[in-house]
């Protein structure tokens, strides 16, 4: 019974060896995603206020910021060109 005991404790063991070396590859590739993010590039939009308007409502409607909603809405966009 001992026995048992001590190779459920090693597999028990190893399985979380395991998962904090998961947790760590999930913590670096999620530190390589947000400095691809910071190297975001800019641009200047001009936009009809009628067409700016109903961005922000939308924006809103989604609990984004307007510039979020734009970026949102151009990767979308690019998606479905994608797909043709």
């Amino acid at each position: 019974m001992q026995n048992d005991l001590e190779e459920k404790e090693k597999l028990l063991q190893q399985r979380l060896e395991r998962i904090h070396a998961m947790e760590q590859e999930v913590l670096q590739k999620e530190k390589a995603l947000k400095e691809r993010e910071k190297a975001k590039k800019q641009m200047l939009l001009r936009l009809s206020p009628s067409l700016w308007d109903e961005i922000a409502a939308w924006a809103e409607e989604d609990f984004r910021s307007i510039n979020s909603q734009v970026e949102y809405l151009l990767t979308e966009c690019v998606r479905r060109h994608r797909k043709k």
